[in-house]
């Protein structure tokens, strides 16, 4: 189960791969802003360039609430570059390469769609958490289905009382 609104969200170091090579981002590093950090299971997929697709379009909502969104996925960096090149998504995507961070938010599968014959554990449930400027989360979804996106107008509300 997702960790709980009310808790104190996990640091993280994970890395981006930026025009100017890799970096590594910090949730510290927002500190002060509040954080939209958006679990998704692959690069490439339908459901997912349809979700970061529609965010980056939308990303002056985010803006205008003081936010920063944040997208986690166990592909490495290079591979979320290329996916976000080709797509024109324009949310920083981190890569949770050994699922620790997954993990440590609690939203990994045990065995990501077997009956589809990809059996893989670890990987990324679509999950969302809102986190506050003091770093405790203030929204938590996560879902076992992963065509069912997020609830973005309630992620967005959240933001609103934020502000």
């Amino acid at each position: 189960m997702a960790l709980a609104v009310g808790t104190q969200a996990p640091e993280f170091s994970l890395s981006t791969a930026g025009a100017d090579g890799p970096a590594l981002v910090k949730l510290s590093d927002h500190k002060g802003k509040n954080v939209v950090l958006l679990f998704f299971p692959m690069a490439f997929t339908g459901v997912c360039t349809e979700e970061f697709c529609s965010l980056s379009q939308g990303m002056d909502d985010y803006t205008n609430l003081n936010a920063t969104v944040l997208g986690i996925s166990g592909d490495n960096p290079f591979a979320q570059a290329g996916w976000a090149e080709k797509e024109g998504i324009k949310v920083t995507l981190l890569s949770d390469y050994e699922h620790d961070v997954t993990k440590a938010y609690d939203v990994s599968y045990d065995s990501f769609l077997p009956d589809l014959n990809l059996p893989m554990g670890g990987v990324s449930k679509r999950s969302a958490f809102v986190i506050d400027k003091d770093g405790v989360i203030q929204y938590s979804e996560s879902s076992d289905d992963p065509k069912q996106l997020p609830d973005f107008d309630a992620i967005k509300a959240k933001l609103a009382e934020l502000a």
